[in-house]
């Protein structure tokens, strides 16, 4: 992006993190640009100035907000596309958009998902697929949760690129009242934590079904936390502070708050839901199962010590007996 004009910035997605970023970004902007797939659903926000599936509280000023349904005029019309679509979507939602279509401009990920048609993070992705030099690649992730925003409850979010201008102009036009932003030169650190932190969410919320108290809680978060640190020294290794918010706190909040999808998948397969049960309980996509398999493929190559990790995996693609696993598990923490 090199106008210095103020940029105009595209949410790609309309989720329930997608529509709190609308809100986010709607107050610091004079001009948003929203990608909304479903023509329904961009109807009812044109007549009714709230998305009728996710955050219904949250009111969209359209006289700041421009809505999309044709994903290539979207692209023009923004230098700055923040991707806030599941991980799982994302290729088949991309892959018919020439990759000229993204020359100067700065793709940011919202994603906290792995693309599993490549094992890839959002950033190496769009690095290998459409040729977006990684200074042009940005990142924003928690900890924070969707409805939390909503209600503006006090929060605190990362923005991440190796390029300070991008850490920058995001963090600018995201504080508020509500949202504190942290910034971090750790691209890829800071998204593999994103990534890691829904599968432990996933074992914390099986580990709550099968009835195991707060204090076999506080042994899993810190066991995962000792795993989120091994796979990004082995993977990524720069010098970071992983008990920093972006990856501690991220991990905390998504294996212990209500609001946590990937929490609440896991406490309905520890409760005895089949796969399929508690996928469409949920009703939305839990980033966590579809990342696991793919995070395990990459560890192949680094052989990392990953018991929970793998304890996830037997679970939901191995259809090994949840208790029994979990059971067996125990014995590998400490």
């Amino acid at each position: 992006m090199e106008s210095k004009q103020a940029p105009h910035i595209g949410i790609l997605g309309s989720g329930s993190w997608a529509t709190a970023l609308v809100k986010i970004f709607s107050e610091n902007t004079y001009r948003l640009n929203w990608y909304v797939r479903s023509e329904e659903k961009l109807k009812h926000i044109r007549a009714f100035r709230h998305n009728p599936q996710y955050l219904a509280s949250v009111s969209i000023d359209l006289e700041k907000v421009a809505l999309y349904q044709e994903l290539l005029a979207f692209i023009r019309a923004s230098d700055i596309l923040v991707v806030a679509i599941p991980a799982a979507f994302i290729h088949q939602t991309l892959e018919s958009i020439p990759a000229e279509e993204f020359e100067k401009k700065w793709v940011v990920s919202a994603v906290k998902g792995i693309i599993p048609e490549f094992h890839a993070i959002p950033a190496r992705y769009f690095h290998k697929s459409f040729s977006i030099p990684y200074d042009r690649i940005g990142l924003i992730c928690g900890p924070c949760h969707a409805e939390e925003i909503a209600l503006e409850r006090l929060s605190y979010l990362t923005v991440g690129s190796e390029n300070k201008e991008i850490r920058n102009t995001l963090a600018q036009n995201m504080r508020s009242h509500y949202l504190r932003v942290n910034e971090s030169d750790d691209l890829f650190g800071s998204e593999l934590a994103a990534i890691l932190k829904n599968v432990y969410a996933i074992a914390s919320g099986i580990c709550s079904g099968l009835g195991y108290g707060d204090n076999f809680q506080a042994i899993i978060v810190s066991n995962a936390m000792q795993e989120i640190s091994r796979f990004l020294e082995a993977v990524h290794p720069i010098r970071r502070d992983v008990y920093s918010s972006a990856y501690l706190g991220d991990l905390m909040v998504t294996c212990y708050s209500k609001f946590s999808r990937n929490r609440t998948f896991g406490y309905m397969i520890g409760k005895g839901y089949t796969l399929k049960s508690a996928q469409l309980e949920l009703g939305m996509v839990a980033e966590g199962y579809y990342a696991v398999a793919s995070l395990m493929e990459i560890n192949k190559k680094f052989q990392i010590e990953l018991p929970i990790l793998q304890a996830v995996y037997r679970i939901l693609y191995a259809h090994s007996p949840v208790k029994k696993t979990i059971e067996s598990l125990t014995l590998d923490l400490h």
